[in-house]
């Protein structure tokens, strides 16, 4: 108790959680743009279930992970060696996480370009088959970004109490973001389109960084942020283009 009514009384430790908090929420949004999707293809009565399931377990690896810190650490250490480039465990389940997200965002834009005949199934094989794909895809790729979330966590704090909160506050925010994020996507088809680009973009940065290369996060979330305010002026053109239309008909 003395040492949380220490670090309560630290404008240190404020100034660590105020900045981890951020830290932890933007690293959520790749998180959460991949869930978003991934829902959006399951049908309406189940996509809600699907992203409470899937935010929810992102919290419990986070937890989880954050309860193994020892460890956590260990996965920086170098595994094997390369032509000189020493890999460790970190980088390995990156470049496979990478490129897990490159595959799936590229085979959603080929599904998208060049959509397949509907299949002769029964509406609850489907739905089942679906559901249960979708969750497993959700958890692979929460184990990557809560690998990632808590080893910047780690970095940035020795203090656990500091990392839980953090880690708590970004997981309900997006709890909070998933439904209206999951919805504007869903109702605008060419967002959809920009948010499989940056799964790509965030999928080629994680497997650079997998094989040593540090790539500035900023710069990253930079070119989403700037393509992202494009396309709500695309939006909003489109959206006055119809009312347009509709006061002189």
């Amino acid at each position: 108790m003395d040492y949380l009514l220490q670090l309560a009384a630290s404008p240190t430790a404020w100034v660590a959680l105020a900045t981890l908090i951020v830290m932890e929420i933007v690293l959520g949004i790749d998180n959460l743009i991949f869930i978003s999707i991934l829902t959006n293809k399951l049908p309406e009565q189940h996509r809600a279930k699907a992203r409470r399931i899937g935010i929810s377990m992102a919290l419990v690896l986070r937890l989880g992970l954050l309860s193994t810190i020892a460890f956590i650490v260990q996965l920086t250490a170098p595994v094997f060696e390369v032509f000189g480039q020493a890999f460790s465990w970190k980088d390995m389940i990156l470049i496979a996480g990478g490129l897990f997200l490159v595959w799936k965002a590229t085979t959603e834009i080929h599904h998208s370009m060049d959509p397949e005949p509907e299949e002769k199934a029964s509406v609850s094989n489907t739905v089942t088959i679906g559901f249960a794909a979708a969750i497993g895809q959700i958890l692979m790729l929460d184990l990557v970004f809560s690998i990632d979330s808590i080893i910047t966590a780690v970095g940035m704090t020795e203090h656990l109490p500091i990392m839980i909160i953090a880690v708590v506050t970004s997981v309900i925010v997006m709890l909070v973001a998933a439904e209206p994020l999951a919805k504007f996507i869903n109702d605008n088809p060419t967002v959809v389109m920009l948010a499989l680009g940056f799964l790509i973009m965030i999928g080629m940065t994680l497997i650079a960084e997998g094989f040593g290369a540090h790539v500035p996060k900023g710069y990253v979330y930079a070119a989403m942020a700037f393509s992202a305010v494009i396309e709500c002026l695309n939006i909003a053109r489109r959206n006055r283009h119809k009312r347009l239309l509709a006061a002189r008909q």
